[in-house]
């Protein structure tokens, strides 16, 4: 049996209902000669990004309230459910540790990067970040190593600058060793591509995470700021 194409390709005009399979032998015409149409909804794209997301966003982790207006792929509950459980663990056991350490390219510090950590700060969450945390005067790598072991999580801003620094084996990328080992990293995907990510990182491409060509870096900003906050029990224990 043909099946109808509206779903995909819409039956906006006449000749659209012609041209499918299903719909172009049936008789749409009325007793005036005009063209009768099924309705069908429009898919769900999300507001943000470059064109928005075609996964429909109506996902709602456990640990999202129920007041929040922030919404979810199910691939994204899925993917960031184990990272939450080890904020949850951490949280009870260092309740005095930072929530994020922001991984990211020298060339983004005053970029992406910053905009990321002020759109984090002022959703509550506390961030580890180079450009405020090293003073002057400390050693850059043993100051990168305290904030890996004081952070909860990672999170990996993954830009075309990152991209190009990575093979060069510098700071960011012994950074990303150290994150990719405790196994409690997210990639945010900004201004490039998983695909290219997965041909310099194949590890880290393997890692699901949030991308900006989905959704704009303040949505990614309040999902990383739910997925990070505890209940005020760990923080005053």
């Amino acid at each position: 049996m043909a099946r109808c194409t509206a779903p995909i390709h819409g039956h906006r005009t006449a000749s659209g209902a012609d041209a499918c399979p299903a719909c172009s032998s049936r008789n749409y015409r009325s007793s005036n000669n005009s063209y009768s149409y099924p309705s069908y909804s429009s898919p769900t794209y999300s507001s943000g990004g470059s064109g928005g997301s075609r996964s429909s966003r109506t996902s709602k982790p456990r640990w999202s309230l129920a007041s929040s207006p922030v919404f979810y792929t199910a691939a994204e509950v899925q993917a960031l459910t184990p990272i939450r459980k080890t904020v949850e663990e951490r949280a009870e056991a260092r309740p005095d540790l930072r929530d994020v350490f922001l991984c990211h390219a020298w060339d983004d510090r005053q970029g992406a990067a910053k905009e990321l950590h002020d759109l984090l700060v002022l959703n509550g969450v506390s961030v580890w970040f180079s450009e405020k945390d090293v003073s002057l005067g400390v050693p850059l790598m043993r100051a990168i190593d305290k904030g890996l072991a004081n952070s909860r999580i990672g999170l990996v801003l993954v830009t075309p600058a990152l991209l190009s620094r990575l093979p060069k084996e510098g700071i960011a990328d012994k950074e990303l060793s150290a994150l990719l080992a405790r196994d409690q990293l997210i990639p945010i995907v900004h201004n490039t591509t998983y695909e290219a990510l997965r041909d310099i990182s194949p590890l880290l491409g393997s890692r699901s995470g949030l991308d900006t060509a989905e959704e704009p870096m303040k949505d990614v900003a309040a999902k990383l700021a739910e997925l990070v906050s505890v209940e005020e029990k760990y923080q005053n224990n």
